[in-house]
C-alpha cells in the first residue's frame, strides 16, 4: 500500500481507526491503544500534529505515498470548488477506490491488487493503473479470470456496494454521478488536511 510494508495493525493503532478495512478480531481489541503493547497518556498534539496525522490517516487509508497524496491535493488546489472536498472526490474516483466501493473486493488493497493484476476493465478496456479517474457514466467490470477467483467470488456473493454514486449489476458497476462529501467518512478532516499542504 502505496510504498508501506510494516505492519498494518500498527497503522490502525497510530490513527485510532481501521485505516486498511482488514477485519480481525484482534484489531477490534486493541484499536484503541497506541502502539507499544500496553495503554498510556497521549501526550496533547501541537496543530502541526494533528493537522499531521489528519493527513497521515486519509493517506493510509487510500493507501498512498505521500508524493501521490501531494500531487492529489495539488490537482484539487487548480480546480473550481473547496479544496478538501475536491480532495476528497479525486481519491473516491480512484480506480480502486471505485472497486473497493462496488464491493468487489474486501479492502482497499485488495481491490489495488486486483486492478495492478489487470483484473478490472472500464469502458471494455483492460486498466491496471489504481490511479486511473473514473467518470459519471464509465463502467467498471471484473474480467472473466477475476469472477472465476474464488475470493472474489465469495466477496461478490456476500459484500454489498457501499457508495450511493455507484449502481453494481453482478460482477459490472456503473458509475451515476460524482461522489458528495456524505458518501465520504464523515470523520475525515479535509480542512486539516488542506492547512498542512497550505502552511
Amino acid at each position: 500500500m502505496g510504498g508501506y510494508r510494516g505492519p498494518k495493525f500498527k497503522r490502525s493503532r497510530r490513527e485510532g481507526v481501521n485505516v486498511t478495512g482488514t477485519t480481525s478480531p484482534r484489531l477490534e481489541e486493541v484499536i484503541n491503544l497506541p502502539p507499544g503493547g500496553k495503554p498510556r497518556s497521549r501526550r496533547k498534539q501541537s496543530d502541526y500534529g494533528v493537522r499531521l496525522r489528519a493527513k497521515q490517516r486519509v493517506k493510509s487509508q487510500y493507501g498512498l505515498a505521500e508524493g501521490a497524496m501531494r500531487r492529489v491535493y495539488l490537482e484539487a488546489s487548480r480546480k473550481e470548488g473547496p479544496t478538501g472536498q475536491n480532495m476528497l472526490e479525486l481519491l473516491e474516483r480512484r480506480l480502486d477506490n471505485v472497486v473497493y466501493r462496488l464491493g468487489f473486493a474486501r479492502t482497499r488493497p485488495m481491490a489495488r491488487q486486483i486492478v495492478s493484476h489487470g483484473h478490472v476493465r472500464v469502458n471494455g478496456r483492460r486498466v491496471n493503473v489504481p490511479s486511473y479517474l473514473v467518470k459519471p457514466t464509465d463502467t467498471v467490470e471484473l474480467t472473466d479470470e477475476a469472477r472465476e477467483n474464488p475470493v472474489i467470488k465469495e466477496e461478490l456473493e456476500s459484500r454489498p456496494q457501499t457508495a450511493r454514486w455507484l449502481r453494481r449489476e453482478g460482477a459490472s458497476g456503473k458509475v451515476l454521478g460524482m461522489p458528495a462529501r456524505e458518501d465520504i467518512d464523515a470523520d475525515i478532516r479535509e480542512d486539516l488536511i488542506v492547512e498542512f499542504y497550505a502552511r
